[in-house]
């Protein structure tokens, strides 16, 4: 029987399970960074991952703070640079990349720039850094939700997704035939999107959670697969990986708080008993 684990430890793992063996892989720094080490590490030993500052084919040792964080790395095959790491994107070297979402459509527009109103936005956002290149000309791109949102419409559009649905970004001319995101995991579940309509659907539940649980979040009629399955638990060697390589992402961003602060309380209780 797999051991406990939490629906941020089976998002990540879902994650990692997209890269596959000699995939070129474009990684963020945070949730990606965790999948394509735990990818690397358990089934594809071969697959060459890459940050956009220009670091390739790295071996992760810890969690980088940022996209060229050598310190994290047991190694790389060789640094670049940001044009070289963009190019190599836009002349379809990169097989699969991973965006983090803001807010999402349900034809897979992103907005990662502001919540609310641009000039005086309630949230401001990251932005897009490479997410809009990455998205318009990577093979395939894998969307990663953790605390955003689904809406009908976006705030401000950062990324392209399938735009309006239909055939309308490959008849745009603007993207590679065939391009666009594949998939969306979420804490709850896997999308996909329909081959003709490019809407989004729910191909996967997670275990404990409900098709219900999933359509809360959203604000239009989501459309379920005829062929829904449940995702595959984490294996223990997943589950032991990220909680070496990545504690606080085993834990989610609240309890790492928490632990973090009490265990700062703790050392400062010790230090004046000293």
């Amino acid at each position: 029987m797999t051991k406990k684990y939490t629906l941020d430890e089976l998002l990540i793992i879902a994650v990692a399970r997209e890269i596959k063996d000699y995939d070129n892989v474009i990684l963020g720094v945070g949730l990606p960074t965790t999948s394509g080490a735990l990818a690397k590490a358990l089934h594809a030993p071969q697959a060459n991952l890459m940050m956009e500052a220009g670091m390739i084919d790295f071996e992760p040792l810890i969690p980088p703070n940022h996209i060229a964080d050598v310190m994290a790395c047991k190694g790389y095959a060789c640094a670049t640079d940001l044009f070289t790491a963009f190019t190599m994107t836009y002349r379809g070297f990169v097989d699969i990349c991973f965006l983090g979402v803001g807010q999402i459509d349900k034809f897979g527009n992103l907005n990662t720039t502001a919540i609310g109103d641009y000039y005086k936005p309630d949230l401001r956002l990251p932005g897009s850094g490479g997410a809009a290149d990455f998205i318009s000309y990577s093979q395939r791109t894998v969307l990663t939700m953790r605390g955003g949102e689904f809406v009908e419409d976006l705030d401000y559009v950062t990324s392209p997704g399938y735009l309006g649905g239909g055939d309308e970004r490959d008849s745009s001319g603007l993207f590679p035939q065939g391009s666009g995101p594949t998939k969306l995991i979420t804490q709850k579940g896997i999308f996909e999107f329909d081959h003709k309509t490019k809407e989004m659907f729910l191909a996967e539940i997670h275990p404990r959670i409900t098709v219900e649980d999933a359509r809360k979040d959203i604000p239009w009629e989501l459309n379920i697969s005829d062929k829904l399955t449940e995702t595959k638990p984490p294996s223990d060697a997943e589950i032991n990986f990220i909680r070496n390589f990545a504690p606080a992402a085993a834990m989610g961003r609240s309890l790492a708080a928490e632990v973090g602060f009490a265990n700062l309380l703790k050392e400062l209780e010790e230090r004046g008993k000293t």
